[in-house]
């Protein structure tokens, strides 16, 4: 592919598998470049993305997720819009989700969930990660091969979240099977205003539940959580929180996982020298983010008219922060296509976000990550890609994920020799 001027990033199926030529194109021509198919300014450089992430009074997060596909509700005129993206913000898709809520309300609402993200809960929660990766790896070790996303991944991050918020035991099948395809949010090809009824309602019964009757478990702690100033939440509020963590926490680390054990599969050297020193897998998984972004960019609405990289952006003007572009910006990171578990600054990607919106999650998809990759090196050794499955060296085929806001592996078939 050559002619990246006529490429659709949004459209375009041949890119999901390796955007990131195409993203260096538009950053080396300008960090921030409107696109001509769909009238989107690509926030493509490091600096670029850091100041739209720190700046929530200029950049609205009201359509992170829907970008330009469904418009805005009204014509946005003039040279401060935000009145008009106040009063109609509600009537876009998704607009009942923390991404996409601004201050002071998504204050409140990171407020309640960082109560429920408690540093004892992420350590029990942990404690419980290592029980469930043997668990997990027991059903396919014998057999000396898996396919890792479905028999590894997806499972585990779904279990790990369930125990995390305090799902009961006895309905964790449910949330799996119900919870297959996190994200079909698809219907004849429309985007759903709630995606998440489920999830909505499933919590909204057990909050009710645990607020009539309270135990001593995590739900009710779930259930009881309160505001910063001592106030009692709405039981919806609490459920949208809830439904956020499940599906973020869990759709974005299966890819972190897959990405992480596609590399350890075709690079036996890096294999072999994260089994001799562990103390390298930490920043291992800070190049995984870097490099395979699971979370490829979030849109951004500029509330006023201004300026940004030298370039000015009318009132209205809808942005792609695109992180899979910044965290590969070579002013920031040295031979930035390159994975070095040494690298100094690996950690100062934008895999998690930045600003008022980096990822609450962030310190549990570190720890599903090390924990997963720790276990599988104790349990196996020589993890293979299987060529029968993926074809081989030079010659592999992979299918990843057809859409362009989340980056990552749809399957991944891996052999090796079970260690007793």
């Amino acid at each position: 592919m050559t002619d990246f001027d006529a490429v659709d990033y949004f459209l375009d199926r041949s890119l999901p598998s390796d955007p990131y030529p195409y993203l260096r194109h538009l950053r080396e021509r300008c960090p921030v470049l409107r696109e001509p198919h769909h009238d989107v300014v690509m926030v493509t450089g490091f600096d670029e993305a850091i100041a739209v992430y720190s700046d929530a009074g200029t950049f609205s997060s009201c359509n992170s997720v829907t970008g330009p596909f469904p418009g805005f509700p009204v014509p946005l005129e003039g040279d401060d819009v935000s009145d008009l993206i106040d009063a109609h913000r509600g009537e876009l898709p998704f607009s009942d989700q923390l991404p996409a809520f601004d201050p002071p309300e998504h204050t409140r609402q990171r407020a309640l969930m960082m109560r429920l993200i408690t540093p004892k809960r992420l350590k029990e929660n942990e404690e419980f990660m290592w029980t469930l990766a043997d668990r997990q790896i027991d059903e396919f070790l014998a057999r000396g091969r898996c396919e890792f996303v479905g028999e590894f991944a997806a499972p585990y991050t779904l279990l790990v979240i369930a125990d995390l918020l305090g799902v009961p035991d006895a309905d964790r099948d449910t949330f799996r099977s119900k919870l297959s395809s996190p994200t079909d949010m698809t219907k004849g090809g429309e985007l759903e205003h709630k995606p998440l009824e489920f999830l909505y309602d499933q919590f909204t019964a057990y909050i009710e539940d645990r607020r009539r009757d309270p135990r001593d478990e995590v739900m009710t702690g779930l259930a009881t959580a309160t505001y910063p100033d001592g106030s009692v939440p709405d039981v919806h509020d609490v459920a949208l929180i809830a439904a956020n963590l499940f599906v973020a926490g869990q759709e974005t680390t299966v890819r972190l996982l897959s990405a992480a054990l596609q590399v350890l599969g075709e690079r036996a050297d890096l294999q072999q020298q994260l089994r001799r020193r562990r103390e390298l897998i930490p920043n291992f998984i800070e190049e995984m983010l870097r490099l395979e972004s699971p979370i490829q960019g979030e849109f951004r609405l500029s509330r006023r008219t201004t300026t940004l990289g030298g370039v000015e952006l009318p009132a209205g003007t809808t942005l792609m922060v695109v992180n899979g572009a910044a965290n590969r910006d070579p002013s920031r990171f040295d031979d930035p296509d390159e994975l070095r578990v040494d690298r100094v600054n690996a950690r100062q990607h934008v895999a998690f976000g930045h600003g008022i919106h980096t990822c609450a999650g962030a310190p549990l998809a570190r720890a599903e990550a090390r924990v997963s990759i720790e276990r599988m090196l104790d349990r196996t050794s020589d993890i293979r890609i299987s060529e029968a499955e993926h074809g081989p060296p030079g010659e592999r085929h992979y299918d990843y994920m057809p859409i362009f806001l989340l980056h990552g592996l749809t399957k991944l078939h891996l052999e090796f020799d079970p260690v007793s």
